[in-house]
């Protein structure tokens, strides 16, 4: 029903859904389909809350917030570029990011963990020390120190663009004194620690896939996506090298989505405990110091027969 000559809210999402519908978007970057997308996009011009509990959707939209709904509509079309991109914004774990393409948009199932203080994995009370690996916007590292007081992370990143983005949202959490950036490939420029926990989101596309996925990853930093031919690169020198930083008692969760099965292929013999989560997600693994230890013959001498593969 219009009011005046004003569309409503869910008058405009409606028709941003169909707009986005015919333009053959794809969908993964904060939401799953096109009216999800669109009601993201009216309420995030009109400032409005996005955690669900908005409600006047017979609200009339004036003549300037209207325009930019059609700039931000169109620009998602005719660019493919994730809507965050186009916002500066995205959310995790029920918190706000900023993000810029120097960042990949924060879309981990690893949210539901940190939610549920990594039980029943760790003792939550017991963390002090925990590591976000390839930390990108920041989110893992700053929903875990919010989520978890007394824990002192450290979030590193090889991309000195992406650890300002991260500077800003370590700022905007006010958690400058729990949260340190550092720039590291991996674990190359780390001092000595050991780590309770570390949580990596490395790359883990295989660059033949890439050209294949939909334009809203493309749109992504690839340093934050592809990992070598087969994308398992990256997570082979984490495997190698995460027990010299783990605590005895420490684990690593890593994730790898597309590239799980390659991996448990490549290493059937490692006890790779494979996650399911509530909210949809998957390639999310979880291995203790000690099983990381015993793995070390087996990955060392996939490391050795793979020099031509990375």
């Amino acid at each position: 029903m219009m009011t005046g000559n004003k569309r409503t809210v869910a008058e405009w999402i409606d028709r941003i859904a169909v707009q986005f519908e015919a333009a053959g978007l794809h969908y993964g970057h904060g939401t799953d389909n096109a009216r999800d997308e669109a009601a993201w996009l009216v309420l995030h011009v009109l400032g409005a809350p996005l955690d669900g509990t908005f409600q006047d959707w017979g609200r009339g939209i004036g003549a300037a917030a209207a325009g930019t709904i059609r700039r931000l509509a169109e620009a998602r079309c005719s660019s493919g570029a994730p809507l965050a991109y186009l916002t500066g914004q995205a959310w995790f774990a029920g918190l706000e990011f900023e993000v810029t393409p120097d960042v990949l948009v924060p879309r981990s199932p690893i949210a539901e963990l940190i939610l549920d203080d990594f039980r029943p994995w760790v003792q939550p009370q017991s963390l002090r020390r925990v590591l976000d690996l390839c930390t990108g916007s920041g989110c893992i590292g700053i929903a875990t120190a919010l989520r978890l007081q007394q824990v002192r992370v450290d979030a590193s990143d090889i991309s000195a663009a992406a650890l300002e983005v991260a500077a800003r949202n370590v700022a905007r959490h006010g958690v400058e004194g729990r949260v340190k950036l550092l720039q590291s490939d991996l674990f190359e420029s780390l001092a000595a620690c050991r780590y309770d926990l570390i949580v990596a989101n490395p790359p883990y596309v295989a660059s033949e896939s890439l050209r294949n996925l939909p334009r809203e990853y493309q749109a992504e930093p690839g340093l934050g996506l592809v990992a070598g031919k087969d994308g398992l690169a990256v997570v082979l020198t984490i495997l190698a090298e995460a027990p010299r930083f783990l605590a005895p008692d420490g684990i690593l969760v890593c994730e790898v989505g597309e590239s799980e099965d390659r991996l448990a292929a490549a290493l059937p013999g490692v006890p790779f405990l494979w996650l399911e989560f509530e909210s949809g997600g998957s390639g999310v693994f979880v291995l203790s110091r000690a099983q990381l230890s015993a793995a070390q013959p087996a990955l060392q001498a996939l490391l050795r027969d793979r020099k031509d593969v990375a």
